[in-house]
């Protein structure tokens, strides 16, 4: 098909063409003024997710994933976040709604979730391109509820957000406290076991008691070993058979003294005898002299060697005690030491549980701050106020696409009329139906008629 056998279709069937025209647009024009206008209102939230926060003065690395405002914006298409709309502007508790909500629904279900899910409906939010900016948009068909309803959703939002966020904490917090409470009691039962070791030992410095015992196993040790040494000597010069080459006899003054005496009497007695003979009463004199003298060396080597005896008794016996008490000075020091070691246990268990409880009261408190706080990194950066014009129905946009839509219409349908029932045109048309050549054309005879007519006088 030519562009002129279009033309000509077209002027053939401009009438139908004409009617489906004027039949859309008024139509649409008709409708789009019957239509209940409806108001958009708008508000803006902006999500800081840069900043640290406050409480830990940490950067969430969850705010920075790409997926972080696409969440932010299925939590205010949320129901949860509905319902608390809900539940904010006390929409539930009016009589209209209910009688509107029992009507519909026959009283089955519930109302929230029957409202919550009509305001979701007219919910739209879009994010705005590479920002942190939500753009949350509420149509109704009163302008001052439509902005009410949007500055609700953005509350709602920031309430959800912070108790999403804070609930975590709760639980934290509440779990962090029993674990204080745990760890306060051990570290309690840990002290209270030291306390109670000390008194039943009666330790009061068990370092002091330590060395003090050390100090007296150690001069105990020194005097056995030197009284050994006594004992040793005294046994030696006890088991020796000749008397006279013992040190103390061999250093007496006195023995030495009879030994020089002895040797004078001798040296006399054997000149008094050569002189005078044996039977002179000097040399017998002489002879009872030196028998005296050496009764008396006998006698007081006698007592040397005796007292070395008694030396060596008084040794061993002393040595048989410092050995007693030597040993029960050694099991006092094992028993010091065991205490310690005991005590040393103890005093770790205390450190232990004094370290778990500090690290548990830091967690408990941090966790309990958060918990407690009120601040969110949610801000309204533009509230909705009502909007001046509706947003539907645009009607000046409605009578564009219709003039549009009608005149596609109206050609779609002269061109269907036309296949359905094909007349010849044009030689075009002759053509395509005949397919023999054409010699020649005859204009119409209402035109010849229009030429040839004379004008009247």
């Amino acid at each position: 098909m030519t562009f002129q056998q279009f033309l000509l279709i077209l002027r053939a069937r401009v009438h139908v063409a004409l009617l489906v025209f004027v039949l859309t647009v008024g139509t649409t024009v008709l409708v789009s003024l019957l239509m209940t206008k409806q108001y958009t209102a708008s508000t803006a939230v902006v999500i800081d997710v840069k900043s640290p926060d406050q409480v830990t003065g940490m950067v969430l690395q969850g705010m920075m994933a790409p997926g972080y405002m696409a969440t932010q914006i299925d939590i205010i298409n949320s129901d949860r976040v509905s319902k608390a709309v809900v539940k904010l502007m006390n929409l539930d508790s009016s009589a209209v709604i209910q009688q509107k909500w029992r009507e519909e629904t026959e009283g089955q279900g519930d109302l929230t979730d029957w409202l919550a899910e009509l305001l979701q409906k007219k919910l739209d939010v879009k994010p705005s391109r590479e920002s942190n900016v939500i753009n949350i948009n509420f149509t109704g068909n009163d302008p001052v509820f439509a902005a009410s309803v949007a500055n609700a959703f953005a509350q709602a939002y920031i309430d959800v957000n912070l108790d999403l966020r804070l609930a975590p904490a709760r639980q934290y917090a509440t779990f962090f406290e029993e674990q204080t409470r745990l760890a306060r009691e051990k570290m309690e039962r840990a002290q209270k076991a030291l306390s109670d070791y000390q008194q039943l030992n009666g330790i009061t410095s068990a370092d002091e008691r330590q060395d003090f015992e050390t100090a007296k196993l150690n001069e105990t040790s020194s005097q056995l070993t030197g009284l050994q040494g006594q004992t040793t000597d005294s046994q030696s010069k006890r088991e020796n058979s000749r008397p006279d080459t013992i040190s103390e006899v061999i250093q007496s003054p006195l023995i030495n003294g009879l030994k020089a005496e002895i040797g004078r009497m001798e040296a006399k007695l054997s000149e008094s005898s050569g002189n005078l003979g044996k039977n002179h009463p000097q040399t017998i004199r002489s002879e009872s002299e030196l028998a005296s003298l050496k009764a008396l060396l006998e006698s007081e080597t006698l007592k040397i060697t005796s007292s070395i005896e008694t030396t060596y008794q008084v040794s061993k016996q002393r040595e048989s005690q410092l050995q007693g008490a030597l040993a029960d000075q050694k099991a006092r020091v094992l028993i010091l030491n065991k205490q310690r070691d005991e005590l040393n246990v103890l005093r770790r268990d205390i450190e232990s549980a004094q370290r778990a409880f500090d690290v548990v009261s830091q967690r408990a408190s941090q966790s309990n701050i958060e918990s407690q706080t009120n601040q969110t990194n949610i801000l309204v950066l533009n509230p909705a106020v009502p909007p001046a014009d509706p947003s539907k129905p645009r009607v000046l946009l409605n009578i564009l696409v219709a003039i549009f839509l009608g005149s596609l219409l109206g050609v779609g349908l002269a061109l269907t009329l036309e296949m359905a029932s094909r007349r010849v045109r044009s030689v075009e048309d002759l053509l395509e139906a005949l397919g023999i050549p054409v010699l020649g054309i005859i204009s119409s005879a209402s035109g010849m008629l229009k030429r040839t007519k004379k004008p009247t006088v």
